[in-house]
């Protein structure tokens, strides 16, 4: 078995392309242009301003198949999405036009079956716009807002999993039309023939862009979920803490003085003597510290004490 090859950040970009041609695909996708002489990977990118790490990561799972295994911390949401957005943007305004155009041209002699493979090639071709507008509109504002740090609640990667469909039983049934039952002469043979492996080639990338979407963009996008998820949790903690910190503030000084006068278990005739207020305004003073405490209990209102240092635990009966 050929042993495999995972590029590095300090091999030549060239030899990338060298080894597998295919790369240039995914170079135009990151926005790599060419011109690099000599250079390495990581100089190319940094030059370009693409994160050299990400690049690797989908080169070496286009090439090799091989992924990460677990969450990856190093992989970079931003360079992934304008990865994907390049890539649409490929797919709907150049290749699948270019196809198209290549179809036209080589059924030009056969005007009824150019119709119908036509047809079929523009049903196709929509239904990948649409999977792709459906991505634009619903999945890449969704991972922008999660980038802001701000996690939607109407929409989630799990969302997005659950209707990532596959385009590409239509085009199997395209090219096999085209392989078992178009005549042709020998120039029009030529052209169908050259049009099929623009096609296959069309097939095998759209697989490749859904399995990166699959296997290195949606679990970075779950990572991105529990990390905000996380920070929300303790932020909502952190904000729990404070309004108590807040609460205590709040209360007035004869308002703590009763707090522990109940937690040494005195009576409100015994707090009103006390402090020689009126019963009264014993009774005040507690529904006060109950709305803003919102602990009713003996018990709680012992807690609190302690941890206020209202009083000593020393000095608590427990």
């Amino acid at each position: 078995m050929k042993k495999m090859k995972l590029y590095e950040s300090r091999d030549q970009m060239i030899t990338l392309i060298r080894d597998n041609y295919n790369v240039l695909q995914a170079m135009s996708a990151f926005g790599i242009k060419l011109g690099f002489g000599d250079k390495t990977v990581h100089e190319v990118c940094q030059a370009q301003n693409v994160d050299t790490y990400t690049f690797l990561m989908v080169v070496n799972y286009i090439i090799n198949g091989y992924r990460h295994q677990g969450p990856d911390e190093h992989i970079s949401v931003p360079t992934l999405l304008r990865y994907l957005r390049a890539s649409h943007e490929y797919f709907l305004g150049f290749q699948l036009p270019s196809i198209r155009k290549e179809l036209d041209e080589a059924l030009a002699e056969d005007q009824s079956m150019r119709r119908l493979i036509l047809r079929l090639y523009d049903e196709y071709a929509r239904a990948v716009l649409q999977h792709m507008k459906y991505e634009e509109r619903n999945l890449f504002p969704y991972v922008e807002a999660l980038l802001r740090g701000h996690k939607p609640t109407d929409y989630s990667v799990e969302t997005f999993s659950q209707h990532h469909s596959d385009t590409t039983a239509m085009l199997t049934e395209l090219k096999n039309i085209i392989l078992k039952y178009l005549p042709s002469n020998g120039m029009a043979n030529h052209r169908l023939t050259a049009t099929l492996y623009y096609l296959y080639n069309n097939e095998e990338w759209l697989q490749l862009h859904s399995n990166v979407e699959d296997e290195i963009f949606t679990p970075a996008i779950r990572a991105l979920e529990e990390s905000i998820e996380s920070r929300t949790a303790n932020s909502r903690l952190t904000d729990m803490l404070t309004q108590a910190s807040d609460t205590a503030d709040s209360l007035s000084d004869r308002e703590r003085e009763v707090i522990v006068c109940l937690v040494q278990g005195m009576t409100n005739k015994e707090i009103a003597d006390r402090l020689c207020i009126s019963i009264h305004t014993v009774t005040t003073h507690r529904r006060n510290i109950a709305r803003k405490l919102q602990i009713h209990s003996p018990a709680g209102l012992t807690i609190y004490a302690i941890v206020n240092n209202l009083i000593d635990i020393n000095n608590v009966a427990l």
